[in-house]
């Protein structure tokens, strides 16, 4: 990193170095490791409820069920990384589950999927321009993405399914098959996710967005232009709902414009479960992805144990809770 850039982000890393020196050896040891102990614990919790839950058959299903609110995790942790929110989030996964349906009978399927990504693309430049340069409060400007990007979906659809047609047959293939074992819609959330440790962790940009979320005026004092760095965590976040929707259509077969509804919430939370700070700057990957494997798992062993719909939605809300007191315990405590 440049002379410039070196000291972005130490006010942060000096608090939290303190605070390690402050707490004892547990909280440290469970703020690094609290969201893998959390999913080993349900992972043994489920196993007693119902010996389906560690076959091979099952644990399949789960990724690929998970698959889109994990796509659309990678893209939130971005966004919420550098202090911001993202609610159109499943109204873009809409637009894009319609739009890939539409496309794919008029166009070769690399055009298909790349035009789908760009409109959700398009979706977060929007958002992100009237968040970053604009000033104006992310949860308000998503908010309105959410319900223009819905409107449009239902637009597009007449309010109807769309049928791919024989010429979608690729891409229902691609959401239906497996490689070496496993849904080609679980690969594909596993290499995005790779992708994005690698950016987070070893890149100018990756750097800096977690710099932002931390020290946003130490980042622009430093010369660095922030309002192109926020914008374009919006672009990434609207870019991954639309492949995440995308996905939809090709493991159902059918693009609806009611994907995605109230999707947000599950992002966000595997997001938080995952660790991270809804006040930007602290927050990693592979944290994220067990965190979307945790919402899995509840889920799972819910409907595998016979727990009714309604229930589920109590019993799913006070888990998130729990695992988010106990993810920032040591934080808890020190106050």
């Amino acid at each position: 990193m440049s002379d410039r850039t070196a000291g972005i982000g130490e006010p942060a890393a000096t608090e939290e170095k303190a605070a390690n020196r402050k707490g004892p050896g547990f909280s440290r040891l469970f703020r690094t490791y609290g969201t893998l102990t959390i999913f080993i614990l349900l992972v043994l919790l489920a196993s007693t409820q119902s010996d389906a839950f560690l076959t091979e058959r099952n644990a399949t299903n789960l990724l690929r069920q998970m698959s889109g609110v994990g796509i659309m995790a990678i893209g939130m942790l971005f966004v919420i990384l550098t202090r911001g929110i993202d609610l159109s989030v499943g109204s873009i996964a809409a637009l894009g589950a319609v739009t890939s349906a539409m496309f794919v009978q008029d166009m070769s399927m690399p055009m298909a999927v790349a035009s789908v990504v760009l409109i959700g693309a398009a979706c977060g430049a929007v958002s992100g321009f009237l968040i970053a340069f604009l000033r104006l409060p992310a949860f308000v400007i998503t908010l309105a993405m959410m319900t223009g990007a819905r409107g449009l979906a239902l637009i597009l659809s007449n309010g109807q399914p769309v049928m791919p047609g024989t010429s979608g047959q690729g891409l229902q293939n691609f959401g239906t098959s497996f490689t070496l074992g496993l849904p080609n819609p679980a690969w594909l959330m596993l290499s995005l996710f790779a992708i994005a440790f690698l950016i987070l962790n070893f890149s100018r940009f990756g750097r800096l967005v977690k710099a932002i979320g931390s020290n946003e005026e130490a980042v622009r004092l430093s010369g660095i232009s922030v309002p192109w760095y926020v914008a374009s965590v919006y672009v990434i976040s609207g870019a991954l709902a639309a492949v995440a929707g995308l996905l939809v259509t090709a493991r159902s077969g059918v693009g609806s414009a009611q994907v995605g509804v109230a999707a947000e919430l599950d992002v966000i939370a595997a997001v938080v479960i995952g660790g991270a700070s809804l006040m930007g700057g602290r927050g990693d990957v592979v944290n994220t992805f067990i965190g979307v494997m945790i919402l899995g798992v509840i889920g799972n062993i819910m409907n595998l144990a016979g727990v009714p719909g309604y229930h589920q939605q109590v019993y799913l809300g006070v888990i998130i809770v729990v695992a988010v007191v106990l993810q920032n315990s040591a934080q808890l405590f020190r106050r």
